[in-house]
């Protein structure tokens, strides 16, 4: 592909108002600025607004499980009807696509996922992505949506993430926006605003904590306001909300898709010698496991904590945890391989 990648994802706060309708305002100011920057980027949006929109056609909506698939169902087309009229004036088409987390954590599923909207952008169509919350297990499912614009960033190779928000970007204790952020460490977290919007699931926490995820990979990360003028185009343009500065990054695709889209099941604490043989590159050794935190199976996908219950690493597991345990003592038996294992 010889243009770059675009991930922007709107939520909820943004694009509803909070009675749960639709702003349409929004939603034509989102077209009109999409169809601009259409021929420079393949673009992947992710939009939340299904279970706020579908919600207020369900009886005494109380926000349960249940209750939440059923608006989510109801919401979907809602919304994606309301995209397609705003996009039709500029000759651009849209396609759904509801995502599960076992699309990220499988990576055969989620290579089709890749070629299906790779196929989608060579015929000049924007896939509009969302959690299926119909299907969704609870246990397997997004954190929220900045989570699933992540993913699909990070798995695809994006160079740009911009994530909408109700406010105009990260704001200091004065209320202003914050321009720049060169590194997101935890005195950056701490800016940020415990509060979630009355409609949505994530808030400013969970933008910058998926924000260091992506710019960790290489991804240039803006949080801006989808309520200043041109928004998007400024967003892009770094005039606008709040820069995160992309690191460096020389990880392969696997590597990227092991640490951001793989699902993991266990997790084990090691000891300091062998947290430093990671660091230096080498294998995880049985001999350097100190517990067992949860248990897991061959071939699936673990934490890898320190002396100081820190997470370090993922890695994929050669051999299950009561492998490991009634094997601790055996020398040079590896429990997951250099190039099974990313430091994070």
């Amino acid at each position: 592909m010889t243009k770059s990648i675009l991930v922007i994802k709107f939520g909820t706060a943004s694009i509803t108002h909070k009675n749960g309708d639709l702003d349409e305002n929004v939603m034509a100011e989102i077209a009109r600025q999409v169809a601009i920057i259409h021929n420079d980027y393949h673009i992947v949006m992710v939009s939340s607004g299904a279970v706020a929109a579908g919600k207020k056609l369900l009886k005494n909506y109380s926000g349960t499980i249940s209750e939440r698939k059923a608006a989510a169902a109801i919401g979907n087309p809602l919304l994606l009807n309301k995209y397609a009229g705003y996009f039709a004036p500029y000759g651009i088409n849209i396609a759904q696509s509801l995502c599960e987390r076992q699309h990220f954590s499988n990576r055969n599923q989620f290579l089709q996922l890749k070629k299906t909207y790779e196929d989608l952008w060579a015929n000049d169509i924007i896939p509009i992505a969302n959690e299926n919350d119909v299907v969704s297990n609870l246990e397997l499912k997004f954190s929220d949506n900045d989570e699933l614009a992540t993913l699909i960033a990070v798995g695809f190779g994006a160079s740009v993430l911009l994530f909408s928000t109700s406010v105009p970007g990260v704001l200091d204790a004065d209320g202003k926006v914050i321009p720049v952020i060169p590194v997101i460490d935890k005195a950056a977290l701490g800016l940020a605003n415990k509060e979630r919007s009355a409609l949505g699931l994530g808030g400013m926490v969970s933008k910058l904590t998926f924000a260091r995820l992506a710019t960790r990979m290489g991804i240039k990360v803006v949080i801006f306001g989808i309520g200043t003028t041109d928004g998007i185009l400024n967003a892009i343009k770094e005039q606008t909300g709040t820069l995160c500065h992309p690191q460096k990054c020389s990880m392969p695709a696997r590597k990227k898709w092991l640490a951001s889209g793989s699902l993991v099941t266990g997790s084990l604490q090691i000891d300091a010698g062998a947290a430093k043989a990671l660091q230096n590159g080498h294998s995880l050794l049985a001999v350097g496991v100190k517990d067992i935190i949860d248990k897991f199976e061959q071939s699936e996908v673990i934490e890898i904590q320190d002396e100081n219950q820190v997470t370090i690493a993922v890695g994929r597991a050669k051999i299950s945890s009561d492998e490991i345990l009634a094997n601790l003592k055996t020398q040079k038996l590896i429990i997951a391989s250099a190039d099974d294992i990313v430091l994070l």
